[in-house]
């Protein structure tokens, strides 16, 4: 859960970047906000799976 708080945390700050016009922030903030998330999404899926299949008691 931590990591997908930091993703939401990195895409405010990137909202909040955006409104002010500060595009560069914004748009780091954004890349590592995504980044973030498709690790928390691969971490979630293989801790599925292996839910499914291998811990199944």
């Amino acid at each position: 859960m931590s990591i997908l708080k930091w993703a939401l945390i990195f895409f405010v700050v990137s909202i909040v970047a955006g409104i002010l016009g500060f595009t560069g922030v914004s748009a780091a903030s954004a890349d590592v906000a995504r980044v973030l998330f498709y690790i928390f999404v691969v971490i979630f899926i293989v801790l599925l799976l292996l839910g499914m299949t291998i811990f199944r008691a």
